[in-house]
């Protein structure tokens, strides 16, 4: 099946454009459909917790088991991807998804909720995320960076247009009726799914693992004998599955992957309690409710012009082969912001806080899959985005506890954000040494080359020279001899 679908779509380099900007529609609408639908599901916090008479920690544990879920089976989603279909794969997510949220609203405690709603609606959405995601990046090339900006400003679009209307569905029908709503639009990712052409590049022939073709040409007379179990096609079958398994995770060992996978871990653990507390502060330093769902309208709306924008810069001339460094600038930016939060305490000071974190997180958040490319290359870009965001997994599960746990035991909330800002600014800090660790080590092995290319032609020039004096010097010999013997016959 991978093979017919990669001669439908055979193409020598991403064609930045036509039935590619169908994927970036599709990719959007996936991510209003995950991304969106997950920060929406904190508007039933408060439902839940009167429903089901539970506490706050205990409800709270359902949008980090979604999160949790999405991101740590993002490498499985990638798998189907890769080795079935990328379009059966969201079409698969968007089943599970619907059937998660579908399930959910027939929930009788909290248990049916960490089970439907966060795992089974975690496991779909995770199907369907990283492929679509996948997918722009091998249509775009040229206009990468503007393409991820469209297609991830889904999430910041999908939650300023989702969450009023799923506030009044849950007042016009209640929050079970609002999940069953809910689990029929998810659906949509089907529809997605169908969109998503298959396209195989010259970078994905290149790394697709070559077995010589005696291994297939097996008569039928040889087949007659052979059980299904038989040893035989067991050792070959165990051989293909490792060759395709190096050939697509070969880049773990990357170094450069390596310390970008290092980064994301503080990145992702520093970014997540913000979205979760931002309200929770804004109202204990003396802001009102309106004002402070303002605040987060403002940051989403931003969101939304960092996504677009910031894509559109980067794939500038001037700047696309420096968005690895404005990647690292805008996780650094954040982190700053991070660290000036506790002493805003006034709703004028944290509008502008507001503008600029949602600003650069919108940024970065567009440029992970860019920048991910750039380092393991189109082919794996697939794999490479599960893993990155696999690591996402653990930091969004225990951040929010964690930074919660620091509030109640020192009373306040400067702790909680100084850690997220000293994680993200580290994150930054990691990724600015990586490099120029690597650009001192280029520096210094051209420095080495031309050195050597210099001795090369010292040494070839003094032995032309030691040539040409010694062809003089025998021509010399050779005019005294001649002299000699024209005096002798005289």
């Amino acid at each position: 099946m991978a093979m017919a679908a990669s001669k439908k779509g055979l193409s020598d380099s991403p064609p930045d454009g036509g039935w590619g900007w169908m994927i970036v529609i599709g990719c959007f609408l996936v991510t209003i459909c995950t991304r969106a639908v997950t920060r929406c599901i904190s508007i039933f916090f408060v439902e839940f917790q009167t429903y089901f008479a539970q506490d706050y920690a205990r409800t709270a544990w359902i949008h980090s088991i979604v999160d949790c879920a999405t991101m740590l089976c993002a490498p499985l989603g990638s798998f189907i991807s890769n080795h079935v279909s990328c379009q059966l794969g969201i079409m698969l997510g968007g089943l599970l998804a619907s059937a998660g949220l579908i399930l959910s609203s027939f929930a009788t405690s909290l248990e049916h909720l960490y089970l439907s709603l966060g795992v089974l609606t975690g496991l779909g959405f995770a199907l369907s995320y990283s492929p679509a995601i996948a997918m722009v990046g091998k249509y775009f090339n040229k206009r990468k960076a503007l393409a991820y900006g469209i297609a991830m400003s889904g999430s910041g679009i999908g939650t300023f247009i989702l969450a009023p209307v799923v506030q009044l569905l849950i007042e016009q029908f209640s929050w079970r009726g609002a999940l069953l709503i809910l689990g029929g639009f998810v659906l949509n990712l089907c529809v997605c799914g169908a969109l998503m052409r298959p396209i195989a590049i010259k970078e994905d022939r290149q790394n697709v693992p070559e077995f010589p073709e005696q291994e297939f040409e097996v008569q039928e007379q040889d087949l007659k004998p052979w059980s299904a179990c038989s040893p035989l096609i067991k050792v070959w079958s165990h051989k293909c599955l490792c060759q395709c398994s190096w050939q697509e995770y070969k880049f773990l060992l990357m170094p450069d992957f390596v310390v970008l996978a290092v980064s994301v871990l503080f990145m992702a653990y520093g970014c997540s309690p913000l979205f979760v507390y931002l309200v929770p502060y804004a109202l204990r330093v003396g802001v009102s409710h309106q004002q402070a769902a303002f605040l987060m309208s403002i940051l989403g709306v931003i969101d939304i012009i960092g996504n677009i924008t910031f894509g559109w810069l980067t794939d500038r001339r001037c700047l696309k082969k420096h968005r690895y460094v404005c990647y690292l600038i805008a996780v650094g930016m954040d982190g700053l912001c991070c660290l000036f939060l506790p002493v805003l305490q006034s709703f004028l000071l944290l509008v502008p806080f507001s503008f600029t974190f949602g600003y650069f997180d919108g940024a970065y958040v567009t440029l992970i899959p860019v920048v991910t490319a750039d380092v393991v290359g189109t082919a794996s870009l697939s794999s490479a985005l599960g893993v990155v965001y696999f690591l996402h997994a653990i930091p969004y599960l225990i951040s929010p506890p964690v930074a919660g746990w620091l509030v109640d035991t020192t009373g306040s909330y400067t702790a909680s954000f100084l850690l997220c800002g000293f994680s993200m600014i580290f994150s930054s800090v990691l990724l600015c040494c990586a490099r120029l660790a690597k650009k001192i080590k280029w520096t210094a092995s051209r420095s080495a080359e031309s050195d050597a290319d210099a001795k090369q032609e010292i040494w070839t020039n003094g032995t032309m020279a030691y040539s040409v004096t010694g062809e003089l010097d025998q021509k010399g010999v050779e005019l005294l001899t001649s002299q000699a013997n024209s005096y002798t016959k005289r």
